[in-house]
C-alpha cells in the first residue's frame, strides 16, 4: 500500500481481517448451531458474567443499549436467557443463562474454538499471537478509558 501511513495500513488490515474472521465465524456457527456470532457472544459473555445488566453487555461489545436489549429479547424468546429483577436498581434487570442457554453456549464453544484455530492459529501461531494480543489489549484499554467509539443510545 504505497503512499499510505503505517496507521492507515494498520486500520485497513484490522478492519478487513476483523470483518472476514467475524463473518466466517458467524457462518460456521449458524451452519452448526443455527445462530450467529453476535448471539453466541452474548451467550458466552453471560456464561462468564452471570446476572449482568443489558448495559454491561452494551458497554462490553460497544453496541447501543436498544440493539443490545433487542438481542437479549431474541435470546429470551428462544429460552436461552432469562431476566430477573435487579435488587439494586428497579429500573434494570439482570440477565442470566437458562440451562438450555448454557448447554447451547457450551456446544457452540467447541465450534468457535475449532474455527479460531483454523482461521487464526494456523496463520499467526501462539508466539506471534502474544505480541498482537499485547498491542491490541493496550489499544483497547486506552480506547475504553477514553470512552471512544461507544454508541450514543
Amino acid at each position: 500500500m504505497a503512499g499510505t501511513s503505517a496507521n492507515e495500513q494498520l486500520f485497513d488490515h484490522l478492519v478487513r481481517c476483523e470483518t472476514r474472521i467475524y463473518n466466517a465465524l458467524s457462518d460456521g456457527l449458524k451452519a452448526e448451531h443455527g445462530i450467529g456470532a453476535a448471539q453466541f457472544e452474548f451467550l458466552r459473555y453471560l456464561g462468564r458474567h452471570p446476572r449482568s445488566r443489558v448495559a454491561d453487555l452494551a458497554v462490553n461489545f460497544a453496541v447501543g443499549i436498544g440493539a443490545t436489549s433487542k438481542g437479549v429479547d431474541r435470546l429470551e424468546a428462544r429460552g436461552w436467557v432469562r431476566r430477573a429483577p435487579n435488587p439494586e436498581d428497579r429500573r434494570s434487570s439482570l440477565v442470566e443463562l437458562t440451562p438450555a442457554g448454557r448447554e447451547l453456549a457450551d456446544a457452540m464453544e467447541k465450534t468457535f474454538q475449532d474455527q479460531l484455530e483454523e482461521l487464526l492459529g494456523s496463520v499467526v501461531g501462539d508466539d506471534r499471537a502474544a505480541t498482537v494480543i499485547s498491542v491490541l489489549a493496550e489499544l483497547r484499554e486506552v480506547l475504553e478509558e477514553r470512552n471512544v467509539g461507544l454508541p450514543a443510545g
